[in-house]
């Protein structure tokens, strides 16, 4: 292979520009694998012109078991790359080491990974590669004792990896198939339905401030009575309250039950919802 042919195919692998390729082919003495090294420096500040560019698309990676469960999110900017399989083993590998530091995201970019360099250089050296942004995203590692954990994937790029996913602790010592498949069937509710808590109670306070904003503002001009304009604010907030809380949303495969209506006629005494969490790209 000539110089040339390195040069182009160097290109083709790191997305750097012609002279820096051809610089890092002579100073390698045409061994590609040391040019790609070479090349790492020069693709840190090719990487951090990048970072500014919004990464909007990406997958949502899933490690675990039923007693311990890790979900990550790994953002780039094109659908077209969250396909990539470069991209693709970087995630798969990423989700492995997140389980085990307990979604750390500090700790996790210190890791060395299979190749013998820390996620953040295989980071930088992937953005170099492929030429757009791509960052870490949330990470929630779900580990609480006398639960079983339960998980749903949508929209599944490639085996753990998907666009949106749910995992769900129950706490109970029923370890039947019917605590499962509730399980199961609640992480598909909590995919669909999108509640922002548990409980009312638990609602951010900062989320319930901003709807009622929204509520004042809507109802400004309607020209009706202030006392009716509070009753119809309190009839917003109650619903808003209602169809956001996990227990109180109404049942998606059964609409006219609620959530906690499906939890108590299971008849397990024990069975508590002890958390969940739900990771959508682009939200």
């Amino acid at each position: 292979m000539s110089d040339i042919e390195k040069v182009k195919k160097l290109r083709e692998a790191t997305g750097a520009g012609f002279k820096d390729c051809n610089i890092a082919i002579k100073e390698s003495n045409g061994n590609l694998d040391k040019a790609v090294e070479i090349l790492r420096v020069k693709g840190i500040s090719k990487a951090s012109k990048k970072m500014s560019r919004e990464a909007k698309e990406g997958v949502v990676a899933v490690s675990g078991d039923d007693k311990k469960i890790s979900l990550i999110e790994v953002n780039c900017e094109t659908d077209f790359v969250a396909k990539n399989d470069d991209f693709i083993n970087f995630v798969k590998e990423l989700s492995d080491l997140n389980h085990g530091v307990n979604s750390n995201t500090e700790k996790l970019k210190k890791l060395m990974m299979s190749n013998g360099t820390s996620v953040d250089d295989n980071l930088v050296a992937l953005i170099a590669k492929i030429g757009e942004k791509i960052t870490i995203g949330k990470a929630k590692t779900i580990s609480n004792a006398g639960t079983i954990n339960s998980k749903y994937l949508h929209t599944v790029i490639k085996d753990n990896l998907a666009k949106l996913a749910v995992a769900v602790s129950l706490e109970t010592k029923n370890n039947s198939d019917i605590v499962k498949n509730f399980g199961k069937q609640l992480s598909m509710h909590i995919a669909a339905s999108n509640p922002l808590a548990l409980d009312q109670n638990s609602i951010d306070q900062s989320l319930i401030d901003k709807e009622q904003e929204l509520v004042a503002e809507e109802l400004k001009n309607s020209g009706k009575p202030e006392d009716i304009i509070k009753k119809i604010s309190l009839g917003k907030m109650s619903k808003f309250k209602e169809e956001n809380a996990l227990l109180t949303q109404a049942w998606v495969m059964e609409p006219k039950k609620k959530v906690k209506d499906i939890l108590n006629e299971l008849s397990i005494s024990d069975l508590k919802i002890k958390e969940f969490v739900r990771f959508k790209i682009g939200e």
